[in-house]
């Protein structure tokens, strides 16, 4: 499994420690930074993890900033990205196995390291289910193929 990850500024010291979760966990995992807490902003984080992922050239994204909302909604902006902002393990189960979410937000100024961990293994230990959540996702897809979007 491949992963793609990147964080703002506000981000930036949760997005290390799930990195190093993630690494000592044997994940294949690409950093697109950023590497500081100087500014940055989440839109441009957002787009290089999400067009990864659209691609198909990595299986799943996170994206960390302040309250994960603002990477949530940057993210779903991309054609077959399916985002989902989770503070709990619920959540990020439900993202997975009901929608087949391939984009995991947290919010580093909602959630501490041991819960984004948690949430982050749920996320990416969980499959989806198809069935009659398939026809829910193609019509996502229906939608955004009618609205022509990036």
């Amino acid at each position: 499994m491949k992963i793609a990850i990147g964080s703002d500024h506000a981000g930036y010291r949760l997005k290390d420690q799930v990195v190093e979760y993630l690494k000592a966990s044997n994940h294949e995992l690409n950093d697109y930074g950023v590497f500081s807490e100087e500014s940055a902003d989440y839109p441009d984080l957002a787009s290089a993890v999400a067009g990864f992922v659209q691609r198909e050239e990595l299986s799943f994204g996170i994206l960390i900033c302040g309250t994960g909302i603002g990477m949530s909604i940057a993210a779903n902006k991309y054609k077959g990205i399916r985002a989902a902002l989770c503070a709990e393990p619920y959540s990020a189960r439900c993202a997975r196995q009901h929608n087949d979410a391939n984009v995991l937000t947290l919010g580093s100024r909602v959630i501490g390291p041991g819960l984004a961990i948690d949430i982050v293994c749920t996320f990416l230990g969980t499959e989806f289910e198809g069935g009659r959540h398939s026809r829910r996702i193609e019509k996502i897809s229906l939608a955004e193929k009618l609205m022509n979007r990036k």
